[in-house]
Formats: structure tokens, C-alpha cells, sequence
């Protein structure tokens, strides 16, 4: 008999890992209302969050459970004005929580054969009307005014595909293993070794703030050439992130990325991808981005070409990138050289690009920008952001300052600054 998802970790190592979403990745504060967004699969390690954060001094820890085939089955079923309409109710209870100071949680487990009968066409259709009602919510959620912190946990689907030669019970274990390394949860005192990593973030952000590259240029032998132009007083950020309040946490658990916001239009050249993106459900791998003056103007992908252009097609702002992010191939996550097939550990194995929305954090002053002074900037708006991994072994990136001065900051696909 197979054992279960959850007996082949220690409920002790489960605890520490969702204590550790509880207390670094968002930072619960006392009387805090927490709210934690699961698939009902995961209730097990869902509840040992409710409880860590009940703890840690929340005021009520709401459950907003989902539930993939239900999810399939509406993709599949409901009626086209169901499709094209976000409830009312659904934007309803997020302004009602954001006003509440809510921090959310979400624990992500990747099914990715779920939507394989599912049209691209709908699942983009529901997924643009859902982002246009919670255009406020989102917004708040990428410039840091509220706390949130993604997560992930195992399932059968997910391992099997990642260690297709392995069985069921040995695949869950490995994933297990690297999702507890990566997340850095598979120590003593997790919350400890957190502190420590995002300490070592300080002095490469410090030295690419104060140098205000014009431009990286990210170069490999797999054909990128992209040149990268940088607004003016941009702002690098990584591991964690302080909200409007002044607390830090952690919005990715994992996190390996240096990140910031490109210049809207001064983005020029290839991109060839190095994983392959899982969006709304399909898989898009093999591909490429071509780039002129900042905007996407040639795309193809062997496999979910229509999943791609659904992408890059949700409005304006998805044709330009609201990201650049640095990633050594030395951390955890990369050393172990596996392809996970989910966004969040691909994208912290290598550097990558966000296509889409820009956050103000990544502008000095920024959250007090207006609208139309970020767009002077240069900032990117969109009703999306999503990464695409592109660095590899040697992959070559340099800095380039103001009168063309040149400074390597990685080499074969390592930092050296």
C-alpha cells in the first residue's frame, strides 16, 4: 500500500515548515487576520497553518479552500456569461479582508494534467475577467501594501512528473526532500536560517542600487542576446520585502531572486527560454521572445504556442516586462539540477523575466509615485505578471553604466560582484 502525501515527512518537519510560512513568510501580527487559500487535497497541512497562525496571535484564520476538479469541471461546463463574469461577491470579500489588514497564504501543489481537456481559449477568458475585477487586489499585492507568501506541497501528479523513473512513494519522497531544501524548512530552526539567507541578499543589492546600471545586457549559447535598459533611480529587491507598515516577510518560499523593473520600452533582442512556463494549466516549453523597444513582437513555443499567445495577448501591458530578476545556479535549488515543472522553483533555479505588471517597490520612492509618474518612468502596468526562466550554466550578464562603462556581474551563470 502507497503511503499518503503527508506520512512521509515527520509531522514535526510539516509543523516546522508551516510555522514557517506563519512567521517569516508572512510575518503574522498580533490580531491579524490571516487568510489561507488551499486546494481541499492539502487540508492536512493547511490546518497545521491555521493552527501555527492562531499561535503566532491571529485574530481568525479564515479558510478559502479550492478544489481542481470543480475547477475543471466549470472550465468545461458553465455557461459562457459564467465564463466572461467574475462575481461580485468573489471582489467583494477581498476588499472586505485587504481593509482588514489581512496577510494571505497560498499553498500551491501542481496538478498538471488537471486542465489538459480544458480550451485555452475559456480558462484565458475566465482568468482576464478574474484579474480586472481584482485589479485593486492585485495591485496591493505587488507593491508590498499588504503581506502574502506562496508555498508549495507535494502530490502524486506533481512528483511522478518531475521523477517520471521513480515510483509513486520514492517520487513523493524525493520531491518532498528538495521542496523542504529548497524552502530551506529542512533544518533545526528554519525561521533562523531564513534570517541568515535574506542577510545575504544585503550586499549584492546594495552594490547593483547604488551602481544604477542603464542597462544588463544577458548573453548565452543558447541564443539570448537581450539588452536590458534600466529606468532611472531603479530599485533592486530580494528575499524579503517590507509592507507600507515597516514588517518584512516573504512573499516566495523559496527565493533565490534579485529582482527589479526594466524600462518599458528599452528592452531589445532574443530571449530563448530554459524551463518551461505552466500557465492557467498548460504547459508551454521550448520557446522564444523577441523584443523591440521593449515590446514583444515575435513569439514562439513547440509546445503551447496558443497558451503563449493567450499570455502575451491579455492586454497591452502583457507585450512589455515588469521584471528582471538575477539567480545564481549556485543556490539549493539549482544544484540540484531538476526540472519541477512549477514557476515559482524553476523561475528561483535561474535568472528570469516577468512579463507584465512592474511593481513601484522596484522604483526608489516609488509607493508614493502616482499612476501617471511611474508611467513617466518607465514602469510597466498590466493585469498580469508572469516569469519566464531563461539563465543557464553560461549564461554571461553585464552591467552597463552611464558613458559605457562595462562590470560583470555573472559568469557561467554564477554572481561575481
Amino acid at each position: 500500500m502507497i503511503k499518503g502525501i503527508y506520512e512521509l515527512v515527520s509531522e514535526e518537519q510539516l509543523k516546522k515548515y508551516a510555522e514557517l510560512a506563519v512567521r517569516a513568510g508572512v510575518n503574522v501580527q498580533k490580531n491579524q487576520l490571516v487568510i489561507i487559500h488551499s486546494d481541499i487535497k492539502n487540508v492536512t497541512f493547511a490546518r497545521l497553518i491555521q493552527t501555527a497562525a492562531y499561535e503566532a496571535g491571529a485574530s481568525n484564520v479564515v479558510m478559502d479552500w479550492t478544489d481542481e476538479q470543480s475547477t475543471k469541471e466549470f472550465y468545461l461546463n458553465a455557461a459562457d456569461d459564467a465564463i466572461d463574469r467574475f462575481p461580485d461577491w468573489q471582489d467583494a470579500r477581498f476588499k472586505e479582508w485587504d481593509e482588514a489588514g489581512a496577510a494571505y497564504i497560498h499553498i500551491i501543489s501542481e496538478n498538471l494534467d488537471v486542465f489538459k481537456e480544458v480550451s485555452t481559449e475559456r480558462m484565458s477568458r475566465f482568468q482576464k475577467a478574474s484579474r480586472t475585477k481584482l485589479k485593486v487586489h492585485n495591485a496591493k499585492i505587488r507593491s508590498h501594501e499588504i503581506r502574502w507568501c506562496l508555498l508549495t506541497v507535494p502530490s502524486f501528479a506533481w512528483a511522478t512528473k518531475v521523477f517520471p523513473h521513480s515510483s509513486k512513494e520514492e517520487a513523493l519522497q524525493s520531491l518532498w526532500q528538495l521542496i523542504l531544501c529548497g524552502a530551506r524548512a529542512d533544518g533545526k530552526n528554519p525561521i533562523k536560517d531564513w534570517e541568515n539567507h535574506d542577510r545575504a541578499f544585503e550586499s549584492r543589492k546594495k552594490f547593483l542600487n547604488d551602481s544604477q546600471f542603464e542597462a544588463l545586457h544577458f548573453t548565452n549559447s543558447l541564443g539570448t542576446d537581450l539588452l536590458v535598459g534600466m529606468p532611472k533611480n531603479h530599485f533592486f529587491i530580494g528575499g524579503g520585502v517590507i509592507d507600507e507598515k515597516g514588517i518584512p516577510f516573504f512573499p516566495n518560499i523559496p527565493t533565490e531572486e534579485i529582482f527589479s523593473a526594466p524600462h518599458k520600452n528599452e528592452v531589445n533582442g532574443k530571449l530563448v527560454a530554459t524551463k518551461p512556463l505552466i500557465y492557467g494549466g498548460s504547459v508551454i516549453d521550448d520557446f522564444y521572445l523577441t523584443f523591440k523597444d521593449g515590446r514583444i513582437t515575435a513569439y514562439y513555443a513547440a509546445t503551447g504556442q496558443e497558451a503563449l499567445q493567450s499570455l502575451i495577448e491579455t492586454d497591452e501591458g502583457s507585450h512589455y516586462l515588469g521584471e528582471i530578476a538575477l539567480v545564481s545556479n549556485n543556490s539549493p535549488l539549482s544544484q540540484a539540477d531538476t526540472l519541477f515543472y512549477n514557476t515559482l522553483f524553476d523561475e528561483n533555479t535561474a535568472c528570469h523575466i516577468g512579463i507584465g505588471n512592474a511593481s513601484p517597490s522596484n522604483l526608489q520612492n516609488g509607493s508614493n509615485l502616482s499612476v501617471k509618474e511611474l508611467k513617466e518612468a518607465g514602469l510597466n502596468t498590466s493585469l498580469l505578471l508572469v516569469n519566464v526562466t531563461f539563465g543557464s550554466e553560461d549564461m554571461k550578464v553585464v552591467g552597463i553604466k552611464e558613458g559605457g562603462t562595462e562590470v560583470l556581474l555573472m559568469k557561467d551563470g554564477d554572481f561575481q560582484f
